[in-house]
This record gives structure tokens, sequence and C-alpha cells, in this order.
């Protein structure tokens, strides 16, 4: 239309009277196309075709500007208070402008809404333009605009609607007489939707939302997202109607949420183990998506059973996502068995989607753990995704809609099995790793000697690897006995975190071995580490190794005799029997480590072990403390044992409460405790 020309349908203007001042401003620079009646008494200067930094100049007008800047050029919409006279109203007063983005003639525009804010309020039928004439008032005007324009009661009831959603929105639901549009919108979008819609009702915003609409009136039908651009038409300061665009976004959502999952899951390339790698997917997912999210690993050995990566307890979140207000999932019981649905997932390597009522899950598909759950939940669908590395199904994504919420549509579910298949990399890296650790740690323990049996004493001894994926340390300790009924108790650390550190640590344990008991009654921990300082650096065995070397000597009174040597490692610890534990140390600092390159003479003491004296020997990933150093796991250590000692436990209980203290799970543990005069419980 041109700059004066009368709207095809409409009895008068381009905008016809209204008790609002209305305008749509397009083009760049934004010039006015058409107004009605009350923004010309209002805005009589601005003439039909003059560009608004003309018609508004002045600093005084800048927020107006601005708001129609946002509108035009960043389809934004907006909402502007200010003063200013005009020619109708000669006093000072609070004015409000709302800007909605919108299109015309095939470019951006803005539907501007003036209108003041103090006006009385004026409650009476007659106050309300019928729903008819606005129709036909807004139908030639926006005739060509690719959106849906509709109009509503204050009471939220559409009454009326102009385009057809089923050409211009993808098939959208549209109202019949009397529907309520929040009876349309998804109740997970619903509470915060309605939030937005009074602040805009109070005169606090324009309301510019993306949104879930049913496509149609059916209760049990799909929804969309829609762009809702919408403000209130005020007659003497009272909402008399809506006014508002709705414009199709589903599909640019959907590329947005894909860009958000995936950005979500930057992390997945870098995950340590399966288990991580699932965590990441269950964050992502959950709640844009589905309501829970669960991992369970397939073990092809008992193929009719599922098991919680890891452990079977459904606590554990590392492959869990609950949305909030969701019951917390049940431990998985001895005798769990998958549904007739799962297995056919398994088989198939196919999603299955079960779909029913709210809380009222098919018992005969699926187990009665799952069933109790989803019953609980008020779940309204079950969507499992066989999650295949080399042809096999290694685990199953279950995903399910709860509280009563719809059932994910097509697209979601596409959505997510596109999530699942960027986890077949990262999981067949993690479990070609953990396959490799796990050969690493078997190797690693089978260098581990087995405890002797000693009479009139105990002993026990631990290894906790490193939690992470493919990573195997250089720990170790050795216990050896020797003719003359000698013990020679050894623990060191080699460095680096890989199975050439664990070779490295057999050789070094073996020669170690060999010249302690070749050393004979006569033989010394000093002298010992001393020759094997210089055999590994000639063999250039490893760069550098820590290691506490003590030759226990049985006594007639049931004590026994210590001799130690410690090259460069963590200080043992005597509990006695008696008295407060306490660091064993010869001067000021161990000697240096072995492979350090210096030749040195290496120095040994003695220590007298009474019946009930607890010896500890460890490696430093039992007192580590991240950000902290040495001396604080130290400390920790110190009081830890102290409150154990109190407590009378046996040898092996001591152990296990010790190895507690390993927070720090990125460094392998070894531990040996030794008691004279008392028997392994």
């Amino acid at each position: 239309m041109d700059e004066r020309e009368t709207a095809p349908g409409c009895a008068g203007g381009g905008l016809l009277e209204s008790v609002s001042a209305m305008a749509l401003v397009a083009g760049e620079p934004a010039r006015l196309v058409d107004r009605n009646r009350a923004f010309e008494a209002v805005f009589g200067y601005w003439e039909v075709g003059q560009p608004a930094d003309d018609a508004l100049a002045g600093e005084d007008w800048e927020p107006v500007r601005s708001a129609l800047r946002r509108a035009v050029g960043a389809n934004t919409a907006s909402l502007v208070e200010f003063p200013f006279l005009s020619a109708k109203h000669t006093d000072e007063e609070p004015w409000m402008v709302r800007c909605m983005p919108t299109v015309w003639g095939g470019g951006p525009a803005a539907l501007l809404l003036v209108s003041p804010r103090s006006q009385s309020a004026d409650r009476r039928a007659g106050s309300t333009f019928e729903a008819e004439s606005l129709v036909r008032r807004y139908e030639a005007l926006l005739s060509a605009i690719p959106q849906t324009v509709w109009l509503m009661s204050p009471k939220g009831e559409v009454t009326g609607l102009v385009g057809t959603f089923g050409s211009t929105a993808g098939g959208l639901w549209h109202a019949g007489e009397g529907d309520e549009w929040m009876a349309a919108v998804h109740p997970k979008d619903r509470e915060w939707f309605e939030r937005e819609w009074a602040a805009t009702a109070r005169g606090e915003a324009v309301l510019d939302a993306v949104v879930r609409v049913r496509r149609k009136a059916a209760p049990d039908s799909k929804f969309r997202h829609v762009r809702i651009v919408a403000v209130p038409v005020i007659h003497r300061g009272v909402v008399t109607e809506w006014i508002g665009t709705v414009t199709d976004t589903e599909d640019l959502w959907r590329a947005r949420m894909r860009e958000r999952l995936l950005a979500r899951m930057a992390a997945l390339p870098a995950a340590r183990d399966p288990s991580e790698a699932f965590r990441i997917i269950a964050a992502a997912v959950v709640p844009d998506l589905v309501d829970a999210f669960v991992v369970f690993y397939h073990s092809p050995e008992q193929t009719r059973q599922a098991f919680l990566l890891g452990r079977r307890d459904t606590s554990d979140t590392a492959r869990t996502a609950l949305a909030p207000g969701l019951p917390p999932l049940p431990p998985i019981p001895a005798d769990f068995e998958l549904g007739p649905v799962a297995e056919r997932a398994i088989t198939d390597r196919y999603p299955a989607l079960l779909l029913f009522p709210p809380g009222d899950p098919p018992p005969e598909q699926m187990s009665g753990t799952s069933f109790e759950w989803l019953r609980e939940a008020s779940a309204t669908s079950l969507f499992i995704v066989p999650v295949v590395v080399d042809n096999r199904t290694v685990a199953l994504a279950a995903a399910a809609s709860c509280r009563g919420n719809p059932p994910p549509d097509k697209a979601d579910l596409q959505l997510l099995e596109d999530v699942l298949h960027h986890v077949s990399g990262p999981l067949r890296l993690s479990m070609e790793l953990q396959a490799a650790r796990d050969t690493s740690l078997a190797l690693q323990q089978s260098f581990l000697a087995a405890l002797p049996d000693i009479d009139d004493a105990a002993i026990e001894a631990a290894y906790q690897p490193a939690d992470t994926a493919a990573e195997v340390g250089g720990d170790w300790y050795d216990v050896t006995t020797m003719a003359d009924k000698t013990l020679a108790l050894t623990i060191g650390d080699i460095a680096g975190h890989d199975l050439a550190a664990a070779t490295a640590m057999a050789r070094v344990n073996s020669i170690l071995k060999g010249l302690a008991c070749d050393g004979g009654p006569a033989a010394c921990p000093a002298r010992t580490l001393a020759h094997l300082d210089g055999i590994t650096q000639a063999l250039q065995i490893t760069p550098l190794a820590t290691v506490v070397h003590a030759l226990l000597r049985p006594q007639f009174d049931h004590s026994w005799e210590a001799t130690i040597s410690n090259a460069g490692h963590p200080p043992p610890l005597l509990i006695p029997a008696d008295g407060r534990p306490h660091y064993l140390r010869l001067g000021e600092s161990p000697d240096p480590p072995l492979g350090a390159g210096t030749r040195t003479r290496r120095n040994a003491w003695h220590q007298r072990l009474r019946s009930g004296d607890t010896l500890l020997l460890y490696t430093d990933g039992l007192v580590e403390v991240p950000g902290k150093d040495l001396d604080a796991g130290l400390d920790r250590l110190l009081q830890r044992t102290d409150q154990l000692r109190a407590q009378d436990l046996s040898l092996a209980d001591i152990v296990s409460e010790l190895l507690t203290l390993a927070t720090d799970r990125h460094d392998d543990v070894a531990v040996i405790a030794f008691r004279p005069d008392r028997p392994q419980h």
C-alpha cells in the first residue's frame, strides 16, 4: 500500500479509530507507513513517509527511537515509558510506547501502541470493540505478513484470529470460541509464560517469548515452538483486549537446541571412562528433552540382566539425571531382569517407544522395578535407545516423560538419538582404555607378593589403583620371608602412570628382592638401597623412584627389631600400643630417591616394635590433598590413625579405614601394616 492508501476491507484508513494510538513503521530508515486517528491526534507533526529520526528529533525522543531500532533492526520487542506534551494532552504525564516487531511488505517493521499510563478505569461493556471489527481492521494491513495475528479478551479467551495457522505456521493449533490460550501452552512452559504474561498486563514489559503450543485443540495433540509477541490494548487504564503475532520457530528452535546440546557435550571426547561419558549426556538432555534419563550397561555374559555402570546402586547419579520433583530411583534388586521391550531393543539394536496414560505404564512390557517407579513418577512415556559400538549393544539409555507431561514428539526423539550417537566414539575409546587398564592392573597385581603367615604377628597390605581410565602407576609393596625368619618389607613408587612405570616397578622390585636375600643375616637396608641405586642407574631402568626398605627381625621377648632405610619416600608411621602415633625420621629429611644422579652414603636406623605397636608404610597417594602441600596430608593421616588406635580395631580394619583418606584418586595408593602379637582377626 502507498502512504495513504485505504486498506481493502477496512471502513476507514489503514489503521482505523481506536482508543489506543497505533502506527506502523517500516524500512530503513524507519518511516511512518500508517497511523490511526488517535495516533494522529497525539503525533500530528509526524507525517506518513517521514523518517522517525526526523519526526522524533531531539534527546528526549531517543528512548522511542532506540525502541524502534530494536524492533525493526533487531526484531526485539520493547516497552518505553516517558513524559511528553502533545497537541491533545497539555499536561505532562507518563506515556507508554510498546514496540512490536512485525513484517510489512516483505521486510521488517514495527507496530507502535501509545497510550497514557494514568488514564482512569472504565469497565463499561461499550468500551471494548467488537472482535469482528478488529479482525477486519488489521486483516488488510497484515494480510501479506507470514505470521498469525490474534486477538484475545482480558480473561485470556481467544476471540479472533487473522491468518491461517495451517498455511503460515506449520499446521498449528487455533482456538475455537471460548478456548483459553493457556490451555494450549505446553505444561512445562505454562508457569513461566503466565508470569511474563502477567508482567505485560501490568505494563512492565512487552511479551516476546518462544513457547510450545499445541498443534490442534485436542488435548493429546503434539506441540510446536512458536514466537509470541503481544501487547495489551488499554482503554482508560484498563486492558480491553490483546493484540499479538505468532511466528512459527520450530525449525530454528530445533537447530539452536541441537547447538546447545552439542555445546553441553563439548567435554565428551575427554571423558575418562564410560561412566563420565554418560554423565555428560544425562546432564545435557534433562530437563530440556526428557524428565528422566538413566543409562544401563549391558553385560553380554548375562544377556538377560542389565547393571548400572560400575555400581548397582542407582542413587549414584553418574549416569542418571532426574528433573526436580521426581522420586529417587530405587536400588536394582539382585534378581533384576529386563522387560520385553528392552530385550527387543538389545536384540534388534533399534529404539523402542512406549506411550501410555499418566502413571499407567504397561506392566507386561517392562521390569517390575521400572513399572513401580514410572507409576509413582506419573510417567507418560518410556523411550529406550540401545547404545551400539562395533555392531554390539553395550548399553541402554532409558528416557521418560514424567509428572503427566506430554510425551516427546518425533523430532525430540530424533534429537535424543542424535545426541546418543555422539557418544559412540568416546565410548569406544573409553572401553578400549578400560580394557587396557584392566590388563595393566591384572599385570600389576601379579607383581604384588602374597602375604605370608607369620607367627605372633599380623600383617596387612592393600593396593588401590588411581581412579582414571587406562592409568596404572608404579606403586608397589613387597613382603619377603628370609631363611632366618627375618621379614623384608618394601614399599615404593616409580615415577609415571602407565604400563612402562608398572614394568619398571616389577624390575626394580625383583632386583631389590634378590639383593635383600643375597645379603643374608648381615643384610642392611641402607647398603641394599645403595646397591640397588647403582644398578638401576647403570641399566637405566627408571628415571626416579622412592623406596622404604625395612628388615624386621623377631626377638626372644616377642618384640621385633626393625632396621629401616628411606630413599626419598614419605616417612613410616609408628602407632604405639600405649602412645600417640608419630613418624619415624632420621635427620631433617630422608635420603634422596633412587635415580637422583648423586652417589651418597645411605642411612638406616633401628626401631623396636613391641606387642600391639603398628608399623605403617604407605605411598604418597594416601596423604596427597588437592590444593595443599604434603605436610597437610601427613597431619591428616596422623590425626586419623590416632582416632583409629583408640577404637581398638583389627589391622585389616585400620588399613581399610585409611584407604578412605585417598580423596585424590589421580594417584595409586599402596599400604603395608605390621603389628607384633596381634594375629589377623
